[in-house]
């Protein structure tokens, strides 16, 4: 009976973590049912899974501790052994998890390495210096202290600095909600290790183990949530298709242009100069921004849309007022059910993406860097869309004519850098037209 007194935390948090792990397969099994494809994010997984056998050696050794005189030697050294090393795993699987949320994982392996190595290196050094280890007697508890112990804490220690670090340098390009999440973990986790350094029988480091996974999955992985996000990205999509039926364009220009501004955003991110800007979210954000950067359409009287001719010029004034009404549409209809950033993206790219490099686009004039990238990326794509697709007044123009347009234009009605990073992906690209053109046949 004491054993479990000894352990009483651990086993509360325990508890928490089933809890929280039953609702997390219920919930992800419904998502699954309604996004018809498979939730998959095997880091958080995997960070899950430690989290408990972390909390479960906590509690082992917590028992271990104080009946030294009836388990051998061996017992408690290996449940120790156990105990710091997936902390120590705990903490590297913990930052790799907050890169991949917000910057995105490092492409270069020199990078992911050096990421991985200070984990690595104090699973190692904490094997070595185990059998070192000394149980101390405290006033409520026994406790454990030596160069192990002093290592897990260094292995905290320089988890914080890089993920502080990671934050200072990319704090721009972060979103709001992820920076919250990331200063409140740093913050609870720094508190907890202060009080364990000082109280070291206290034997809370189980409390923050547990309570920051929790708070990991109630606000980024919790499926409900990813439920109401699916339901608002398919209301969104559903207005963005009734206003492209309108245009009596039903040949999916949506999808399609939403693609070319992804592929674009990716190999733009190859670029040095963009590199920090276009984050894992940047392009999220992008793809489900794109949909609606023909909204304001809706505004637009049909015989004006459906001509199958030449607008006059006071027909093409009228039609030159849908990237403003888009913009209205967004801030007064959309913006209370978007996220801050997503909202502002959408709001840029259906105001400016028929503005031009050399500033003679429209509604605003604006030129070159001034017009948001996002806006410029949605050029290219919806330009090139617009070309390469049947209209009531055209038949399609020839792939390789299409490709000759955006080309033509580089430097003048679009940005250069732009222009280079689509044409990366033409192959891809020319796909995705086939694919499009075979299916409508």
């Amino acid at each position: 009976m004491n054993a479990f007194i000894w352990c009483k935390t651990q086993i509360v948090c325990l508890l928490l973590l089933g809890y929280v792990g039953i609702q997390f397969i219920r919930e992800g099994n419904q998502l699954n049912q309604l996004t018809k494809k498979i939730r998959c994010n095997r880091i958080f997984d995997s960070f899950f899974i430690v989290t408990e056998v972390t909390v479960f050696f906590d509690g082992f050794t917590a028992c271990t501790v104080n009946y030294l005189d009836e388990l051998p030697r061996y017992v408690n050294l290996l449940g120790h052994l156990g105990m710091f090393v997936s902390y120590e795993i705990y903490v590297m699987l913990l930052f790799w998890y907050w890169v991949s949320a917000t910057v995105g994982i490092p492409k270069r392996k020199w990078i992911k390495a050096a990421y991985l190595l200070p984990g690595l290196a104090t699973v190692l050094l904490t094997s070595f210096f185990i059998p070192e280890l000394k149980i101390l007697q405290g006033i409520y508890t026994n406790y454990s202290m030596g160069i192990s112990v002093y290592i897990c804490f260094g292995s905290v220690f320089v988890y914080c600095i890089l993920t502080i670090v990671m934050i200072l340098a990319k704090h721009r390009y972060i979103s709001g909600k992820k920076k919250d999440g990331l200063f409140t973990t740093l913050l609870f986790i720094i508190i907890i290790l202060l009080i364990q350094i000082m109280f070291p029988e206290a034997l809370v480091s189980c409390i923050a183990a547990t309570m920051v996974t929790i708070s990991i999955y109630l606000n980024m992985e919790n499926p409900a949530v990813h439920g109401l996000e699916h339901y608002q990205n398919e209301m969104v999509m559903g207005f963005a298709t009734l206003v492209e039926n309108k245009d009596d364009n039903t040949g999916g220009h949506i999808r399609r242009s939403s693609a070319y501004a992804v592929l674009i955003a990716k190999n733009l991110r190859k670029n040095r100069k963009y590199r920090a800007l276009i984050t894992k979210d940047y392009i999220n954000n992008l793809e489900q921004s794109a949909p609606m950067h023909d909204i304001g359409k809706i505004g637009i009287p049909d015989v004006i849309l459906q001509k199958p001719g030449k607008l006059t010029r006071e027909e093409f004034e009228k039609m030159k007022e849908h990237p403003v009404i888009g913009g209205k549409i967004i801030q007064d209809t959309f913006g209370h059910l978007l996220d801050g950033e997503y909202e502002n993206m959408a709001y840029q790219v259906a105001l400016y993406h028929h503005e031009k490099w050399n500033g003679k686009g429209y509604p605003t004039g604006i030129s070159g860097e001034e017009i948001p990238l996002c806006a410029r990326i949605m050029a290219v794509a919806d330009v090139f869309d617009a070309v390469s697709s049947k209209r009531c007044y055209r038949d399609a123009m020839p792939l390789e004519e299409c490709f000759q347009i955006i080309i033509n234009g580089r430097g003048t009605d679009f940005d250069s850098d732009i222009v280079d990073a689509f044409m990366l992906s033409s192959e891809r690209i020319g796909d995705i037209i086939r694919e499009s053109r075979n299916a409508a046949e």
